[in-house]
């Protein structure tokens, strides 16, 4: 079984890589096979809402690595969708992925039946992360996938998505950031208990 993660970062490999790869690392440790494919690295042509996948499951556009990310969406057993908050919305590059996804959408759900997870970054600790949270996890519902959270099942606390932040404390007037999102424990818990859960659900398919 395979484990594909999207970071859809304008800034591969940093906060919300971090969070990614802390989940497939989990995936790992259980036997699983693992990709993460950095959105902003790919070419993503726009959408160009020419409607083609209303007729049939395809897209007009076949020159860029669309074609190549679908086919990796495919043959995943798993998906997880991983976005920095901007303006209380996924990033550009995400919401680009996401419109191209229409072909794969439109007339079938080829993605219905598998395993979907999500989780988002953002500077501030209110920084939009939840309503973020919710756009990738009903697209990934529209999809028919199955949305895992991250709920700890010791505790049963952590519902949802890991919602990490740089936000670490007040000094008086100003704040204090920390260094990267593995300095924020919670994070890194919730990223964990999420690998966790997409294992032990795909051990029982």
């Amino acid at each position: 079984m395979k484990v594909l993660a999207l970071n859809g970062s304008h800034r591969p490999g940093q906060n919300t890589a971090t969070m990614l790869n802390i989940v497939l690392d989990e995936v790992k440790a259980e036997g699983f096979e693992t990709e993460l494919i950095e959105l902003y690295e790919q070419e993503i042509k726009l959408c160009t809402s020419c409607n083609k996948c209303l007729m049939k499951p395809e897209c007009s556009i076949t020159d860029d690595d669309m074609p190549m990310i679908i086919n990796k969406l495919l043959a995943a057993d798993a998906i997880i969708l991983g976005s920095p908050v901007y303006f209380g919305n996924v990033s550009s590059m995400m919401k680009i992925f996401i419109d191209r996804s229409r072909s794969i959408h439109m007339c079938k759900n080829a993605l219905d039946g598998k395993i979907g997870a999500a989780l988002t970054h953002a500077g501030l600790r209110n920084g939009g992360q939840e309503m973020t949270q919710m756009i990738l996890e009903r697209f990934l519902q529209c999809h028919g996938l199955r949305v895992v959270e991250a709920r700890d099942p010791e505790t049963g606390i952590f519902n949802g998505g890991p919602l990490g932040t740089m936000f670490d404390s007040m000094d008086g007037k100003k704040v204090k950031w920390k260094k990267d999102v593995s300095e924020d424990m919670l994070t890194v818990k919730t990223c964990t208990s999420l690998g966790k859960n997409i294992t032990r659900v795909l051990k029982q398919k």
